[in-house]
């Protein structure tokens, strides 16, 4: 294989990060205490972690850190989950259920005081996350989302459609739920300070080794490269969407296990040019991350440089580009009449992992062997504050005191079809958009 990673793809933020070096690939037998596969944001804050204890760590990253979801989402830093909602949670899995509703709450405010605290300048701005209410039946939604955030002690706000008419500088939403703590930063940025970061503090990076065997020694694990091999006490495997490409490498059945219970969903994103000052002062004046209740969601947010950053989703593949440009630009002249029907600059897309019931699935996958899957659009927070719990379990943290809720991965019946007919689960959503739900 090459000795060096691929070029990270085209995106708006390959565009405008700084570049850094990646590190060389693993070469020769090597050994760690503790070894984390996949250098997005889940094994970089692992690593982080990991180092921060003492623990000397080695991550593996197939191409560069931040080249899968990391790198190339919409950089929305979000304290919930998509529909995962805390009092389900809880009731799925009891006392570790609620320490993860605690964990999710947190999250955006652990991941802005860890880019502070590492010094990385990823663009961060920490003005808030709100979900307006596409309908008016919605806005109920949102009361019960309130209601539940503010009982677990976290803050949320109910605003009505005058108050999310001042805050979006439109009339096309009916209300919604705001959260102060959330926010939005450059992802590229932040997984490759992440790296740096980890490299400081003593981690031993190494870039396009992709794992391609895996296998338990006695007490260590062993995991084999094209160049070499690394053995290690325990292991975290950080793969999330792009955990099939592992488990095909591997060949191990519970790796392929879990893997076969995400399913990778195509996610679009693009960038409009610079927004002129008029433009810029009245469309979210405040500048927060926005993403809406439905199902094909709206969402958007500003870069420090005042594009418009935002998304679509469409069925099927023909002219894919094309099409889902068109959309984005028709729905957001929708939303801000006077913005009009814009042209973007960059246009890119990636994998998001989602799960069938939406809910984030953590695994112990052997001995001193963790994982987990299911960002389900909500990754940028949650993995860094996921990373963190999986370093202290790797350490030997009890488990009661951590918000690892464990589960056996339970595949996809028909993954493989799964995949493919998961595009069109975008139909039934945007039917789904149309109707008004029940609420107890």
């Amino acid at each position: 294989m090459s000795m060096q990673p691929s070029p990270m793809p085209p995106s708006l933020w390959a565009a405008i990060t700084p570049e850094r070096t990646p590190a060389a690939p693993l070469e020769g037998e090597a050994e760690t205490d503790i070894a984390v596969v996949g250098g997005g944001f889940t094994g970089l804050s692992a690593a982080l972690h990991l180092a921060r204890r003492g623990e000397k760590v080695t991550l593996l990253e197939a191409e560069q850190a931040g080249w899968g979801a990391s790198g190339r989402n919409n950089g929305q830093v979000i304290p919930t989950l998509t529909a995962a909602e805390p009092d389900a949670i809880v009731a799925r899995h009891g006392d570790a259920g609620e320490r993860l509703v605690r964990l999710i709450g947190e999250s955006a405010d652990y991941l802005f005081r860890t880019a502070a605290d590492e010094k990385i300048d990823c663009e961060a701005e920490q003005n808030g996350w709100f979900q307006p209410a596409h309908s008016p039946g919605r806005v109920r939604l949102s009361e019960k989302r309130v209601e539940a955030w503010r009982r677990f002690g976290f803050p949320a706000e109910l605003l009505d459609a005058e108050g999310a008419g001042r805050m979006l500088g439109s009339r096309f939403w009916y209300g919604g739920m705001f959260n102060p703590t959330g926010g939005h930063i450059n992802p590229l940025a932040l997984a490759r300070g992440l790296a740096e970061a980890c490299t400081r503090r003593g981690v031993t990076l190494h870039e396009a080794t992709p794992v391609t065997g895996w296998e338990r020694q006695g007490d260590r694990w062993r995991l084999t490269t094209p160049r070499g091999a690394l053995r290690a006490r325990a292991a975290i495997l950080a793969t999330n969407a792009y955990t099939l490409d592992v488990a095909e490498g591997l060949a191990t059945d519970v790796v392929d296990r879990m893997a076969r219970a995400v399913v990778p969903v195509r996610s679009w994103q693009m960038a409009t040019a610079p927004l002129g000052d008029n433009l810029r002062a009245t469309i979210i004046p405040g500048r927060q991350a926005v993403s809406d209740t439905s199902g094909d969601l709206r969402f958007f947010r500003y870069d420090a440089r005042n594009r418009l950053v935002t998304g679509a989703a469409i069925l099927g593949t023909h002219d894919a580009a094309a099409r889902v440009q068109a959309r984005a630009s028709r729905r957001l002249a929708q939303a801000f009449p006077e913005i009009g029907e814009q042209r973007f600059e960059y246009v890119w897309n990636g994998y998001v992992g989602m799960t069938w019931d939406r809910f984030p699935v953590v695994h112990r996958l052997g001995s001193d062997l963790w994982a987990w899957t299911g960002c389900n659009g909500r990754g940028v927070a949650l993995s860094i504050s996921l990373g963190r719990e999986l370093a202290l379990a790797a350490t030997g943290t009890r488990l009661d005191e951590l918000a690892l809720p464990l589960s056996e991965p339970r595949p996809l019946p028909m993954h493989r079809i799964a995949r493919r007919v998961a595009p069109y689960y975008l139909a039934w959503l945007r039917r789904q958009d149309r109707r008004e739900i029940a609420l107890d």
